[in-house]
């Protein structure tokens, strides 16, 4: 079968919708009539077999980019932050939607509209890619076939989050560990994913004598990747990439901490390459984990945020910096009511995860979370600890039934799943009212001028893409 034919026959549910141009991609004729048919295509590029779940994604990519839907960076926009060029009153959510993300992303989409919002990002981890079986492009899929569906146009940010180094791999074989980021970066950004977020922070040193040297291997490789990024980007787009000082989970991050990270990043930035636009944020720690701290009944435990450090770090990354700010990890499983201290405190960006996934959980049918909690019964029983309940165990393991069961929730009955997304939306236009980007559609037109990156079929064509252990990276 000729490429041409494959693709009619990927592109055949859109039928008038669309006119196909070869390689060059594809036109659209019925707007509407392509809202309303697009979800079979990101269907086929979340569930279909090869060549069709490759050549659905890069149909999608192409209909969104001449709907309007373009993906964008947003380093412009912190840079005019960092500058004083765009207020510091609100916070940027960068949300990971591990499960459904297509019917979340047009839960996200609608949630925007309604407060004229455009700084808002899609993102997903290394971890996340692993265990959710979401490639980049299948997850880029999902979000342009949902801005499509939505009627969005504008730029759409789509971010690799938490691109971590596994510092035990990084200990046995460490240029093959850096060689893994360099090729997951390249495959997101073909993707679509034009920020990223390094995580070297797994390889700071506690152990040396002075800040300097314990954050020196991680501003290194940060600096390190950060030209490898530079060297891969698109012509006219320059990718925002963000910088970690402390891991997710560990002791508060510090102002000295943040300055030793970012002089010596400089430095090693423009050995590497000199004259490359750096980080345009920098993530902290303040208190939080990822996925938050589940007591024996169930329940979260409450979590205080040291909102003075986060303030404090945002303002220096700004001032002596020209950064956007501080980033905020592990922050979906607060309470509602912390979410408006958060762009008080000037914070660029709040990544927003595990709630999601878990009023996913609350929703599912009844069948449907007993036959997945079975599955983590039976494949993940050695990591119950002995003094856990049921409650804690399946709520630290039952991310990992979302890959494997990923058909099951896409096939769920319509009613359900129009439940889960009302609840999101719900959610999501809270959080967005809380983090103050109501009214932000005006400050992104006015700074962030994306580039139409059309990517050619070889770009999508299937890859080796084999899942790699992605166990003892965060989320």
């Amino acid at each position: 079968m000729t490429f041409q034919e494959a693709l009619r026959r990927v592109a055949e549910p859109l039928g008038e919708a669309i006119s196909l141009t070869g390689t060059a991609g594809a036109k659209v004729q019925r707007p509407d009539l392509l809202r309303a048919r697009i979800e079979a295509l990101v269907r086929t590029a979340a569930l279909g077999s090869e060549p069709d779940r490759s050549l659905a994604g890069w149909l999608i990519r192409h209909l969104a980019v001449e709907a309007g839907a373009v993906p964008a960076s947003i380093h412009a926009l912190y840079t005019a932050r960092g500058q004083g060029k765009v207020r510091d009153d609100f916070s940027v959510p960068a949300m990971n939607l591990r499960a459904l993300s297509y019917h979340a992303a047009r839960a996200v989409f609608r949630a925007a509209a309604g407060l004229n919002a455009g700084a808002f990002i899609f993102e997903i981890a290394r971890s996340e890619i692993g265990y959710t079986d979401q490639r980049p492009a299948e997850y880029a899929s999902a979000v342009l076939g949902a801005a499509i569906a939505e009627g969005y146009q504008g730029p759409v940010f789509i971010q690799g989050d938490h691109f971590q180094a596994s510092a035990k791999r990084y200990a046995d074989t460490p240029e093959a560990e850096i060689q893994a980021l360099r090729d997951l970066a390249q495959e997101a950004i073909r993707a679509g994913f034009f920020n990223i977020d390094i995580d070297t922070s797994t390889l700071v040193d506690l152990n040396q004598p002075s800040i300097p040297e314990q954050q020196r291997l991680n501003y290194t490789l940060c600096a390190e990747l950060t030209a490898a990024i530079r060297a891969m980007e698109p012509k006219n787009v320059t990718i925002s990439v963000g910088g970690e000082i402390g891991e997710v989970g560990g002791q508060n991050s510090t102002e000295p901490e943040l300055r030793g990270f970012m002089e010596g990043y400089k430095r090693s930035l423009a050995k590497a390459a000199p004259k490359a636009a750096g980080v345009s944020k920098i993530s902290v720690q303040t208190g939080t984990s990822h996925g938050g701290v589940v007591l024996p009944d169930g329940s979260i435990a409450q979590v205080k945020v040291d909102f003075d450090t986060l303030s404090r770090l945002s303002r220096l990354a700004r001032k002596e910096f020209g950064l956007g700010g501080a980033v905020q990890h592990g922050a979906s499983t607060l309470p509602e009511e912390a979410f408006a201290r958060f762009a008080e405190a000037g914070a660029c960006e709040v990544h927003l995860a595990t709630n999601f996934q878990n009023m996913l959980y609350d929703r599912l049918p009844d069948s449907l979370r007993s036959r997945m909690y079975a599955f983590l019964d039976q494949n993940y029983a050695k990591e119950r600890k002995p003094d856990q309940s049921n409650e804690q165990f399946y709520y630290k393991t039952r991310k990992q039934a979302l890959g494997p069961f990923k058909a099951d929730l896409w096939n769920m009955p319509a009613e359900a799943l129009s439940t889960i997304q009302a609840a999101w939306e719900e959610q999501f236009r809270l959080l967005f009212g809380r983090l103050n980007i109501a009214e932000t559609a005006q400050d992104v037109a006015k700074h962030v001028k994306p580039g139409k990156v059309l990517p050619p079929i070889t770009d999508y064509v299937p890859r080796a893409a084999a899942g790699e252990d992605t166990s003892d990276l965060a989320d």
